[in-house]
């Protein structure tokens, strides 16, 4: 406690003195967030332009370069003075001195902070110590900064401050901004994978009537003008296979989706999801399809499909995936007998011995999927497609033609966790009826996250939907795959926290 206050007292002593910095500032004339400079160079053009650039060919070049950003290092030497400027491409050192931009601008640049945001002109040369550097013909003040960045060596330790104030993350952390910027990166090569395959990006509702397309809890909502409940949306799947009824054969959405669920490294309840669908196509072509989508991907981000998380080094060529049915899986892996999860009350009685609860009524598919996560899943390390999962646990997918009591659904694995779901959908309206009714059985029962009916997708399934395969993959799993992130909050900006206790406000 008496650290913390000592910390506080500091603070406020900081913000009070840069407070008078601005004052004064402010008395002299100088704008504390003006709007009148213009940069005409980012800082990794110089870089990528003049960084083998010996001294004496820096001395012949003739150009200048208007360069923008924060102070992210200073050291002061009295007349002269180094600081780091940084802008979102990269960081260089700028060195001012007092008669090059004459002794009243240099008087007001000593009022600068770690932290504020600059404009320089200035040219180009290297120091004793060969370091490339921008020197300072003038020294504009863009914005200033009130707060304090943390100490350089230390910078953001607490973990929920680095997600609660990402913006202050960004700055310290160069990992974070790689994160994000990798993010970008996956999703644009996602996006011009599908493009290049003739697929057609959409859009669907976030506000649904009826939450369909997974099993899970959805957040509710209302809206007044037409007095209606509404849900947010758990997944774009249902509408997303309208359009294939519409004659969209090949469609996409990358989308946002909401799911009233735990928290955990890998669930936030806000997420990003990619989802296609494939008309004329089975979960076969898509499991070839997901190969080469992943190992490109890589390819694209890393620079090899191969990449390394967690001390694995994970294998993403395409050929090497490894296909299993799910109740090969059981015994192969999760070391149980067919025997044993074959039969209702063996596999019940160990389900209750790995710790997991029973519900009455419960069907064998339910209790099977139950063991193969706890004994199964956190083992699937290299790529795994498990495929062949029960009906009971999968009401929106096709029936195997051969064995009814599974469908041609597929799960991929990677590093222990689910990356993606995928199907070849049931476009049997009378079929999918009744399995939405077995669904509405369930959530009657008391299960919360069981599918609701809906009529109106069973409607348009009457109209005629073609044989197809669809698949969704959870863009922040992957993106933590990429960039060896242990945790889902620290591929996403802004991830949900609790309210920040005296803030009033969630502080997302």
């Amino acid at each position: 406690m008496l650290e913390a206050l000592q910390a506080r007292d500091e603070l406020n002593q900081v913000l009070k003195t840069r407070v008078e910095k601005a004052c004064t500032l402010l008395d002299s004339g100088v704008p504390l967030y003006p709007n009148n400079f213009s940069r005409d160079t980012e800082v990794s053009y110089i870089w990528d332009n003049y960084g083998e650039t010996d001294k004496e060919e820096l001395e012949k070049l003739d150009k200048k370069f208007r360069i923008a950003g924060r102070i992210v290092g200073l050291r002061s030497f009295g007349k002269v003075a180094f600081f780091h400027l940084q802008d979102r491409s990269g960081k260089i050192q700028v060195y001012v001195a007092r008669d090059d931009i004459t002794p009243e601008l240099y008087t007001i640049f000593k009022k600068f902070d770690i932290g504020d945001i600059v404009g320089v002109e200035g040219d180009l040369f290297r120091t004793k110590t060969d370091e490339l550097t921008v020197k300072a013909l003038s020294v504009d003040l863009i914005s200033k900064s009130m707060r304090p960045l943390p100490e350089k060596y230390h910078g953001l330790k607490d973990v929920e401050t680095r997600y609660r104030q990402r913006y202050v993350d960004l700055i310290v952390t160069p990992r974070a901004r790689e994160i994000f910027q990798k993010r970008t990166r996956i999703v644009s090569a996602l996006r011009r994978f599908l493009d290049e395959r003739g697929f057609m990006e959409v859009e669907t509702p976030m506000m649904q009537p009826i939450p369909g397309g997974a099993a899970a809890k959805p957040f509710e909502t209302h809206h007044n003008a037409l007095d209606m409940k509404l849900y947010l949306r758990i997944a774009p799947e249902l509408y997303l296979k309208r359009l294939l009824v519409g004659g969209l054969e090949k469609v996409y959405e990358i989308n946002r989706n909401f799911r009233n669920e735990g928290i955990s490294v890998r669930h936030n309840p806000e997420f990003t999801m990619l989802e296609f669908y494939w008309a004329y196509a089975n979960f076969e072509n898509l499991m070839d399809l997901t190969e080469q989508m992943f190992s490109h991907v890589c390819q694209v981000v890393n620079g090899d499909t191969k990449v390394e998380y967690q001390g694995d080094l994970i294998d993403m060529t395409p050929g090497k995936w490894i296909r299993m049915t799910f109740h090969e899986s059981l015994e192969k892996i999760g070391g149980i007998s067919p025997e044993q999860y074959n039969d209702y009350d063996s596999c019940k009685e160990l389900v209750k011995k790995i710790g997991e609860k029973v519900v009455e009524g419960e069907k064998l598919g339910k209790l099977q999927a139950k063991l193969f996560d706890e004994l199964v899943e956190p083992k699937l390390i290299q790529p795994h497609f498990i495929y062949h999962y029960p009906t009971d646990i999968s009401p929106l997918s096709r029936r195997n033609e051969e064995n009814p009591d599974i469908t041609d659904r597929f799960e991929l694995f990677i590093t222990g966790r689910e990356i993606s779901n995928a199907f070849s959908e049931l476009n049997d309206p009378v079929d999918q009826r009744c399995r939405f009714l077995e669904q509405v059985k369930e959530k009657d029962a008391g299960d919360e996250e069981a599918h609701y009916m809906d009529e109106d997708y069973v409607r348009a399934l009457e109209y005629g939907m073609p044989p197809a395969a669809g698949q969704g993959i959870g863009i922040d799993r992957l993106v933590m795959l990429m960039t060896d992130s242990p945790s889902i909050r620290e591929v996403i900006l802004f991830p949900l926290l609790r309210t920040e206790i005296g803030s009033g406000n969630g502080g997302a």
